[in-house]
């Protein structure tokens, strides 16, 4: 018999957080995040996100034995934001079809009791952080902050009776390709034509730097589907968590007139160092993690937008020839940019143009609740 339950105490926290580690252990390509991080992203008292959301936490248990997890999420401020009724789920870790399907009805009666009418995820806790459940792309690992699940994942969520509601692409770009002399062309003069000064980021400045980039962010992101613009302590947050691993090598901005109006900001993959540490820094695993930094040799693209009255410059081929020259000479070989929406043909578009391969697929589901 699986019991669904939300959880009591201390303990039941701690299950929830190991089961990932527990059900994933046997997937060669499953990266453990840092258990101390995924604490802190489900803690109210850490994690900005709890200002304007509510959740609940809940194990499915048989026996002894933990075979399940998931998150249920009233984001007030998506609500607010897309004049919309839907609560999210996050945090799916299942064994099977059943336990998927009983974590799921836990998540709808959560959901339905505060009125809501639809539940869509998997969204971990929000479209800032990880999300989506991958379809495809199972052959490699998953880059920073990006979701890898078992292949059977997709099959017992629809088996819930959820369907897709979008897809979620992840690019590869080989950095050190030469761009076709008229793409460089092109740059130049628009770079000219526009007064555009293109820069790395100033580390003498970051938190002033992270304030700009949530401005351009907010502003650039506004009409994308399902996105709620950051606040200034959430966008912080993440900024001070990702600060240790920035590189400015990886991250270059476009400036007119001292206003900032593009930007293509990528992190050092720091999943490359993590496998063989369980996800702890201690005793050994610390050691491990600053032996394999000189490895990395990849990043991942997380942050891409260009002001609305700049859009159709065509700057894309721009910044990713300034982002090849600021690299050039360094560990990085290549970029992923992730995640863009299915629809979003000025991302999809040049991507593909301009040599970077479609690698890996992820999927957000939604179900209404009668």
């Amino acid at each position: 018999m699986i019991d669904i339950r939300p959880l009591r105490d201390r303990r039941d926290f701690s299950r929830f957080i190991d089961y990932a580690y527990t059900r994933n252990a046997h997937d060669p390509k499953w990266v453990s995040p840092l258990r101390l991080g995924e604490r802190d992203r489900l803690n109210p008292k850490k994690n900005p996100f709890f200002a304007h959301a509510d959740v609940q936490l809940f194990l499915a248990t048989d026996g002894d034995r933990v075979v399940g997890r998931i998150g249920a999420i009233d984001d007030r401020l998506h609500n607010e934001t897309h004049k919309d009724n839907i609560a999210m789920f996050g945090f799916y870790e299942a064994d099977d079809a059943e336990g998927t399907r009983l974590l799921l009805a836990a998540a709808e009666r959560w959901a339905k009791d505060r009125g809501r009418a639809a539940l869509r995820g998997p969204i971990n806790p929000s479209l800032h952080d990880s999300c989506g459940v991958l379809i495809d792309g199972f052959d490699t690992p998953p880059m920073l902050m990006m979701p890898h699940n078992p292949q059977s994942y997709p099959a017992f969520i629809e088996s819930a009776g959820y369907r897709k509601v979008k897809d979620l692409f992840a690019w590869l770009y080989e950095l050190g390709q030469p761009l076709p002399e008229i793409v460089t062309r092109l740059a130049a003069r628009q770079r000219e034509r526009l007064r555009l000064r293109v820069r790395p980021i100033d580390m003498s400045e970051f938190m002033r730097e992270a304030d700009r980039l949530r401005e351009l962010y907010a502003t650039a992101w506004e009409a994308n589907w399902g996105f709620v613009p950051p606040t200034v302590e959430e966008f912080r947050h993440i900024a001070k968590e990702m600060k240790p691993i920035f590189d400015p090598r990886f991250a270059v901005v476009g400036d007119v007139d001292g206003r900032m109006v593009a930007c293509a900001v990528a992190l050092p993959d720091i999943n490359q160092a993590l496998p063989g540490t369980d996800g702890r820094l201690f005793p050994k695993g610390l050691i491990k993690l600053l032996r394999r930094k000189r490895y990395i040799d990849q990043g991942r693209l997380l942050l891409f937008g260009i002001d609305r009255m700049y859009r159709a410059q065509g700057l894309l081929p721009l910044l990713l020839m300034e982002m090849n020259a600021q690299a050039n000479g360094g560990p990085y070989k290549r970029v992923e940019f992730s995640w863009v929406l299915e629809d979003n043909m000025d991302v999809n578009r040049p991507a593909a143009e301009h040599g970077a391969r479609l690698y890996k697929t992820y999927r957000i589901y939604q179900k209404a609740l009668l």
